[in-house]
């Protein structure tokens, strides 16, 4: 979309006005002339030279102080972030409007192609979101239709498999339950809905927490867990909400048992100091994640391989959920893999009071 704008100076209107009044001082004399006034000619002459210049004059410095002086504040701040030459510009007044007008084009320009870039994104990435959600739901609500069937159609009365299938069934349902709530999760930490309740908690507490409850999966996997770091425990206290950073904890912590080496593999936890921050890292010895599909880890429902992920029993909204909870703390997180040696996440923590 491109949008036109008119072209004018200062100067330009000053012209046009004066000319204007010229004229008009020009018509109300040759009134006085049919009206048989002597010496018209000598009098129309000087009062059109003198309504000329004085317009002209007035009228280009109202125009300078109520249109330019305007128009300089709003154009530097637009301008410094468009194009650095503006000091330059800024030095001849009788450019100014004109050169911001076709700035002004310019940027308008600009910010329609970027607009319509990024509706494009937008609608590519809601096709894309409502299609994994659909096929996400699908493939467990098509397994619980076909226990359920075989439960109506006499399976109930098989004790060989009325109970098989109704354990199955709920695990299916578990499986739709964690989506849903996964889901919901990441819509109310987007919408700000969720609020964030700080308390001041030490980190590696936490981190101990989370290895309990995943204990036995590591154990089944023989992963070894672990936590490093030069600083006291004591002294790793942190302010952020506590029940949050548990949830973003467990979702890396358990992604790193599940896509470890079969067999050997560990799981570590460091904690690097940086002045009011703690950098926490979370490595595995893992299977790694290719270059090409680092920058797409943290969206809905992406997967590595997919095959590989389902088996794993993963929503695929784990480290969605994760990224959210990090920058709603006002933090970042990233991610540093090499296929085969494993992978690192990495994010930042305010500190907290130490008691």
């Amino acid at each position: 979309m491109k949008l036109k704008f008119r072209v004018l100076s200062h100067r330009i209107i000053s012209f046009e006005i004066a000319f204007v009044a010229a004229l008009a001082a020009i018509a109300s004399l040759l009134v006085f002339y049919v009206m048989d006034c002597t010496n018209i000619f000598l009098v129309v002459g000087i009062i059109a030279v003198l309504v000329f210049f004085s317009v002209f004059f007035i009228t280009r410095h109202l125009v300078k102080l109520f249109v330019i002086e305007k128009v300089r504040p709003i154009y530097k701040v637009i301008r410094s972030e468009q194009m650095p030459r503006f000091r330059e510009i800024a030095k001849n007044d009788n450019d100014l409007i004109e050169t911001a007008t076709k700035d002004a084009e310019e940027w308008a320009t600009r910010i329609s192609d970027k607009e319509l870039e990024m509706l494009k994104k937008q609608e590519i990435f809601r096709k894309e979101y409502i299609g994994n959600v659909a096929h996400e739901l699908k493939t467990p609500i098509f397994t619980i239709q076909g226990y359920v069937s075989t439960l109506l159609d006499g399976g109930l009365y098989d004790e060989s498999i009325n109970r098989l299938y109704l354990e199955r069934t709920d695990k299916v349902i578990q499986r739709m339950t964690s989506i849903v709530h996964d889901l919901d999760s990441i819509n109310r930490l987007e919408s700000g809905v969720l609020k964030m309740e700080y308390t001041t908690f030490n980190i590696v507490d936490l981190v101990n927490e989370v290895y309990e409850a995943q204990e036995y999966l590591a154990k089944e996997r023989n992963i070894t867990l672990s936590v490093e770091t030069a600083l006291p425990k004591n002294l790793l206290m942190v302010y952020a909400d506590k029940m949050r950073i548990n949830m973003a904890l467990s979702n890396l912590i358990i992604n790193a048992i599940k896509y470890n080496k079969t067999e050997g593999g560990s799981v570590t936890v460091r904690f690097f100091d940086m002045e009011s921050r703690f950098l926490v890292e979370v490595s595995d010895t893992g299977i790694g994640i290719p270059q090409e599909c680092q920058e797409r880890i943290f969206e809905r429902f992406f997967r590595v391989d997919k095959s590989r992920s389902r088996e794993q029993g993963g929503t695929g909204l784990g480290l969605a959920i994760v990224k959210h909870i990090i920058e709603a703390h006002g933090e970042k997180i990233t991610v540093k893999s090499t296929v085969n040696q494993g992978s690192s996440f990495s994010f930042t923590i305010k500190k907290g009071t130490i008691r």
